[in-house]
């Protein structure tokens, strides 16, 4: 039977925490378990104010929203990343400026965005790659100077921090996932934090069409109107109730992930010692929230085999992003410089199957068809 990249993990609850938000009379969203979660969040991680999302897609789509950008106004966005970083802000017809990573990590590189700066710029954007932090202080410090933006895409980042701080709560706002191969999960789904209270009003009237529906229902206001721009970005009960029993087993999940982590890390640590692969490397300011594993061949031909090889074992493994500066639809606006580092981690990048239910057995057999690799070569 072949090792899967990915099994969702279901605690055991889900179907009657769902059916409980069916009894409860409401299932379109903003009902008890949307508040729910989004309580939950604002609690425990800090976040001034949190929406729940139908994706990760639609929040950074918000955040987009949010910072009113006009058609010229520029974003810088790591060009390692997935799509939707990018053609969240396209779609409201920014210029997407593409950087390029670090050396060591696939995260932007702090030190080379003041020279994509000027006088069009408006917001950057950080990923932080497998729940690893970005140097948040380097990177809030030249945002603040030039009064620029700051959108976390915290997709991988659930449970992350920097330094003392969660990852999410650092920006203007922080987007989040809860695709089905994160570590909290609804399938898909994800939430915006908003925090910076000047937009926390108006983030809930775009998250709700365009209306005051929100404030309506509160008691607020006395009319519910068509207020703003917005669209429906609102998930359904059933996505929150099941984020929720999700959410009630987060200490448990979390930490078998980070053990599934230290496995492959302990295990795979004589290859990079022999200077075969790199490890994702962590810094000393950033957490390990065990939200995936990758190691990274030397080139894109030596990656390409072991992906065989291992398929041949019947192992699941997959190669991550295409360097989004070189993409059909993008590589003719991109302003052409190289981005080298960009390119290194997409030609060598090879995530390994992670999910919670990943045995031991499966986890000493997957290392050992990489070694078995490695040592025929």
């Amino acid at each position: 039977m072949k090792i899967p990249f990915n099994r969702p993990y279901f605690t055991g609850n889900e179907i009657q925490t769902i059916i409980k938000a069916a009894m409860a009379g409401q299932i379109s969203g903003n009902g008890l378990y949307t508040q729910k979660c989004q309580r939950y969040f604002e609690k425990k991680f800090g976040f001034q104010k949190t929406l729940l999302t139908t994706s990760c897609t639609d929040a950074l789509e918000m955040a987009a929203v949010l910072c009113d950008l006009e058609p010229g106004d520029e974003v810088i966005v790591p060009a390692y990343t997935f799509v939707s970083t990018a053609s969240a802000f396209a779609l409201h017809r920014a210029k997407i400026v593409f950087a390029d990573s670090c050396e060591d990590n696939p995260n932007i590189d702090p030190e080379k965005l003041e020279s994509l700066i000027n006088d069009k710029s408006r917001a950057i954007v950080v990923v932080h790659y497998g729940g690893v932090a970005c140097d948040m202080d380097r990177i809030m410090e030249i945002a603040v100077k030039h009064g620029l933006f700051v959108i976390e895409d915290a997709a991988h980042a659930i449970d992350a921090y920097y330094k003392k701080q969660t990852l999410g709560s650092i920006g203007h706002f922080g987007a989040f996932s809860f695709h089905e191969t994160k570590n909290v999960i609804t399938g898909e789904g994800g939430m915006l934090a908003v925090n910076d209270k000047r937009f926390s009003k108006r983030a809930e009237i775009i998250w709700e069409k365009g209306t005051n529906r929100a404030a309506f229902h509160r008691g607020e206001v006395k009319k519910y109107e068509w207020v703003d721009i917005g669209s429906s970005y609102l998930p359904s009960e059933v996505m929150a109730a099941m984020l929720y029993t999700q959410l009630m087993a987060i200490k448990g999940i979390q930490k078998r992930r980070k053990e599934i982590w230290e496995t492959y890390n302990e295990k795979l640590e004589p290859l990079e010692e022999r200077g075969l692969i790199q490890l994702p490397k962590i810094p000393e300011y950033a957490s390990n929230n065990g939200n995936m594993f990758y190691i990274a061949a030397k080139n894109l031909d030596e990656r390409d085999k072991l992906l065989k090889h291992l398929s041949r074992n019947n192992i699941h493994a997959v190669f991550h992003y295409l360097p989004l500066h070189t993409s059909p639809y993008y590589k003719d606006k991109h302003d052409g410089r190289e981005l080298p580092n960009a390119i290194r981690f997409s030609e060598g990048i090879l995530r390994l199957p992670f999910y919670y239910e990943l045995s031991v057995k499966d986890m000493n057999y997957i290392v050992e068809k990489i070694y078995n690799f490695f040592n025929n070569q």
